[in-house]
C-alpha cells in the first residue's frame, strides 16, 4: 500500500495542484518560490506535528478577496477551505484497513481517497463572531476622526487572530472516477467522517505516518559560543580548572574507569547495526574514519554530556583496531549532516516499525535539502543509496521519501521519472500560483532516442535546468564563454534571475524543444546561420544537419555543399534548429528578412511557446567611406562586422579577426577575407582574448542584443501590486 497522489488546494502558492508520488522516492524540484517547501509542509500541518496550526496567510491570496467578500455579504457558503486530497493504492494485504473508508460496496480495487480540510467549524457562528467584533470595532471609532482602524477592519484581519478558534480539519472519504483515476477528484460529494474530536483524525493516522527531515538541521563545526550556559556546563569549567586536585582520589577515578568500560561494551553493542548501517551510504569509505561511540566517564563531562561520539583513527595493525580517536567536532560539516540523516532516518523507521498501537501501512518520510555541507560526491551517494539504508519493508507496508532540492547531482542519479517539477505561473490578474508537471509522463511520452540523449547529456553536464527561471541555448564554447559578458554588458537585469546556460554543440538543440515546452522554461536559441550552397550530386541523398559551424563535414561533400558567405546566391541553412524547428526555414534569404516575430516558436493553434531563436541578421556596415548592409555567417564574423574598425585596428591583432593591408581593401573585399579567415580562427583564443578587452569598446552583435532583450521581457515583467499574501510564509527560498 502507498500513496498514489494527492492533491492541494487554497495551500500558499498551490491553489490546485496534482502531485503523483513514486512508490519509492519522488524528487521536488523547480525554481526558488516554486512551492516545493509548500507542497511538503501542507502534510505537516495536516498530518505532523504542527497538525491544526494554520495562520491566515497559508490560504492562496485569491482566498484573501473570497474571504473579504464573505464577510461583506453574510455568506457562510463562500469561505474558503484549505484541502489535501490523500490517494491510496491498496494491495489485497492492506484491504482490511481500508474498510472504513471504502465509498461503497461496489469498490472494485480503485485508489482510496480521503479528504482532510480545513474548514470553518461553524460559518454561522464564525459570521455572528465576527459581526460582534465588527461591530465593537466601530462603535470605537464612531463620531471621532481618527486614521487608527481597530481589529477588525474585514474578515480576514478578522482571521488572523481567530483562525485557529474558527477553523478545524475535517476528514471525509472520496470516490474515485472508474477507469480514469484519482486526478480529475471525486464523482460524488466527499462522505464525511468527523473532525479530530469525533476521533476521524486518529483513524487516518491508522493509515500513515508522516516524519519530517527538516532543512535547518543547526549543525555547526563548534560549540555555540553565546551567553546562555546551563548548570552542568557551568560546573564542568569549573571542576577542570580545579581537576588536579581530584587526581589522587584512586578509588572514585577506579569507579568511573570500570563504569566507562562496561558502558562502551554496552555502546557497541546498541550502535553497531546503525553505525554499520552507514555503508550503505559509503561511510567511511576511503580515508575516512571509522566512527566509535565511547562513554567519557571522567567527572567533567558527566556534569554536560555522558556520551560523545569519536572517530577512530586509522593503525597500521587493522586486526588490532585503534585506540586513538578524536571527538565529534573535528569531523567536517558534510560527514556530520551525512551521519544525521541516516541516523534521523533510521530512527523514522525504527519508530514506525516498532509503532505501540497499530502500525501504519503507509510510512512518508520528507526530506529537505538534503544536499546542505555536502559536495557533489556524497550528494550523489546519499541519493543513490539513500533507499538501501532502510530494510526492506515487510508485505502489505511501504515505506515513501519525498525529496526536496536545488541540487542537479541529486536529481540526476535517477532517471525522469522521480522528479516533479513545481512551475512558477502568473494568471492575467498577477495572481501567483504554481503548477505541477510529472517527468515521467514526460518520459514515457518522448522519443526514446530523445530521452536517452536528454538524461544522459544532464547527468554528464550537471546542468541546473530544473532550477531556473530561463534557459539559454548556445551551440559551442565561444557563447558559452562571452554570453555572461555580454549579460553583464547590455542586460544587468538578467543578472538577477537564475539563467542556465547550455552548451548543446552539433544537431542536438532541437531535442530540447519537447522538454522546454513541457517544463514550461522560457528559452532563448543562439545559433548561427550556417550558410551553404545547395546539394548537388549528395551521396545517397543523406543531409548533414548541423547546429553550429562544422565546416569539415559540409566541406566533404555531403547533402549540402560548400559553406558560403550568406550573400552567396540561393544560399540555405545546414542549422537543424532553424530547418526543422523554428522558424522553419531554409532558405537564406528568407530568414534574413524574417521579423522578429517569427522567430518566436508556435503550437499548431498559434500560441506562443515563450521560445525564441537568435541568428545572424542584415546589420548597417561602414569601411573607407562605403556602406552596406551585411550578415555574417558566425558568431565571429558577425563580431568582426559590427566591430569592424575596433577589430582590424593593429591593437587587437590577439583576436585573430584582422585582416593584414585592411586599408587597401574594399568594403565587399574586406568581408570576404574576414569569412575565410574566421573558417580558420582558433575561436577559444578568441574568446579568452575578447574577454581580456574592455567591454565598453566593443558592441554585442545585434541578433544576441535582440534575443535578450527578448528574454528580459519575458522573465523580467513589471512587478503587479497584487502579491500573494503568502509568499513570505512559503517556506522557500527569497
Amino acid at each position: 500500500m502507498h500513496v498514489r497522489s494527492f492533491r492541494i488546494r487554497n495551500f500558499r502558492r498551490l491553489t490546485d495542484v496534482v502531485v503523483d508520488l513514486d512508490d519509492r522516492t519522488t524528487i521536488f524540484v523547480g525554481a526558488n518560490n516554486s512551492g516545493k517547501t509548500s507542497a511538503t509542509h501542507v502534510f505537516q500541518l495536516f498530518l505532523g506535528d504542527s497538525k491544526g496550526l494554520f495562520t491566515i496567510y497559508d490560504f492562496s491570496s485569491v482566498c484573501w478577496a473570497e474571504l473579504n467578500a464573505a464577510g461583506a455579504a453574510g455568506s457562510i457558503d463562500a469561505l474558503p477551505k484549505i484541502e489535501l486530497d490523500l490517494w491510496f493504492e491498496v494491495d489485497e494485504e492492506n484491504v482490511h484497513r481500508v474498510a472504513d473508508f471504502l465509498p461503497s460496496l461496489e469498490w472494485d480495487g480503485e485508489p482510496v481517497g480521503l479528504r482532510l480540510s480545513f474548514q470553518p467549524k461553524d460559518a454561522v457562528v464564525l459570521m455572528q463572531n465576527y459581526a460582534d467584533a465588527l461591530g465593537k470595532a466601530q462603535k470605537l471609532i464612531e463620531g471621532r476622526e481618527t486614521s487608527y482602524k481597530p481589529w477588525p477592519e474585514n474578515l480576514s484581519d478578522y482571521l488572523k487572530k481567530r483562525l485557529t478558534a474558527e477553523y478545524e480539519i475535517v476528514y471525509s472519504v472520496l470516490t474515485a472516477v472508474r477507469g480514469v483515476g484519482a486526478q480529475v477528484g471525486p464523482e460524488q460529494p466527499p462522505l464525511v467522517l468527523g473532525n479530530a474530536a469525533s476521533g476521524a483524525a486518529k483513524r487516518v493516522d491508522s493509515l500513515i505516518r508522516v516524519d519530517f527531515l527538516d532543512a535547518q538541521r543547526n549543525l555547526s563545526d563548534g560549540e555555540t559560543k553565546g551567553r546562555h550556559e546551563n548548570l552542568s556546563r557551568r560546573l564542568s569549567k569549573y571542576y577542570t580548572r580545579n581537576l588536579e586536585k581530584q587526581e589522587a582520589d584512586l578509588e572514585a577515578l577506579s569507579a568511573l574507569a570500570e563504569s566507562e568500560n562496561k558502558l562502551n561494551e554496552h555502546f557497541d553493542d546498541a550502535f553497531s547495526s546503525v553505525l554499520g548501517s552507514l555503508t550503505e551510504l559509503g561511510y567511511p569509505g576511503v580515508g575516512n574514519y571509522e566512527l566509535v561511540v565511547k562513554a567519557d566517564f571522567n567527572a567533567s563531562s558527566i556534569l554536560s554530556s555522558n556520551a560523545n561520539v569519536h572517530y577512530a583513527l586509522p593503525t597500521a595493525d587493522a586486526a588490532v583496531g585503534s585506540t586513538a580517536t578524536l571527538p565529534d567536532r573535528y569531523n567536517g560539516l558534510g560527514f556530520k549532516n551525512l551521519i544525521y540523516m541516516a541516523v534521523e532516518i533510521l530512527d523514522f523507521n525504527h519508530a514506525w516499525r516498532e509503532a505501540e498501537e497499530e502500525r501504519p501501512p503507509v510510512h512518508l518520510v520528507i526530506v529537505e535539502e538534503p544536499e546542505s555541507h555536502l559536495h557533489a560526491q556524497l550528494q550523489q551517494v546519499f541519493i543513490r543509496q539513500i533507499s538501501k539504508l532502510v530494510p526492506d519493508h515487510d508485505e502489505g507496508f511501504q515505506m515513501q521519501m519525498v525529496v526536496t532540492t536545488h541540487s542537479s547531482h541529486i536529481i540526476y542519479e535517477d532517471s525522469f521519472r522521480a522528479i516533479r517539477y513545481f512551475r512558477r505561473t502568473t494568471d492575467p490578474d498577477g495572481i501567483h500560483s504554481s503548477e505541477v508537471r510529472n517527468l515521467s509522463k514526460f518520459y514515457d511520452a518522448e522519443d526514446v532516442e530523445v530521452r536517452q540523449f536528454l538524461a544522459q547529456y544532464m547527468k554528464l553536464t550537471h546542468c541546473d535546468l530544473f532550477f531556473a527561471d530561463a534557459v539559454v541555448l548556445v551551440e559551442g564554447n565561444v557563447e558559452r564563454l562571452l554570453l555572461p559578458m555580454m549579460i553583464d554588458k547590455d542586460f544587468a537585469s538578467l543578472r538577477a534571475c537564475h539563467l542556465t546556460i547550455l552548451e548543446v554543440g552539433g544537431a542536438y538543440g532541437h531535442k530540447f524543444d519537447n522538454l522546454i515546452h513541457f517544463l514550461g522554461v522560457p528559452a532563448l536559441v543562439v545559433t548561427d546561420i550556417d550558410s551553404v550552397l545547395p546539394a548537388t550530386g549528395a551521396r545517397g541523398g543523406t543531409q548533414i544537419e548541423l547546429f553550429g559551424d562544422e565546416h569539415d563535414k559540409e566541406e566533404e561533400g555531403g547533402g549540402n555543399g560548400k559553406r558560403c558567405m550568406t550573400s552567396a546566391s540561393g544560399a540555405i541553412t545546414s542549422n537543424v534548429t532553424l530547418k526543422n524547428w523554428v522558424p522553419n526555414l531554409t532558405r537564406i534569404d528568407e530568414l534574413l528578412q524574417m521579423g522578429a516575430s517569427g522567430k518566436i516558436a508556435r503550437d499548431r493553434e498559434g500560441h506562443d511557446r515563450r521560445v525564441r531563436v537568435a541568428y545572424q541578421t542584415l546589420v548597417h556596415v561602414s569601411w573607407g567611406g562605403e556602406d552596406r548592409k551585411l550578415a555574417g555567417r558566425t558568431l565571429e564574423e558577425a563580431f568582426a562586422l559590427e566591430n569592424l574598425a575596433w577589430c582590424q585596428d593593429v591593437a587587437r591583432t590577439h583576436l585573430g579577426l584582422r585582416i593584414r593591408g585592411n586599408e587597401r581593401l574594399d568594403i565587399d573585399k574586406l568581408h570576404e577575407r574576414i569569412y575565410e579567415r574566421v573558417s580558420t580562427l582558433d575561436k577559444t583564443s578568441f574568446a579568452l582574448g575578447l574577454i581580456t578587452s574592455e567591454p565598453t569598446d566593443w558592441n554585442t552583435p545585434i541578433y544576441i542584443q535582440e534575443g535578450l532583450a527578448w528574454l528580459e521581457g519575458v522573465v523580467t515583467p513589471p512587478v503587479s501590486a497584487n502579491e500573494n499574501p503568502g509568499a513570505a510564509q512559503d517556506g522557500e527560498e527569497p
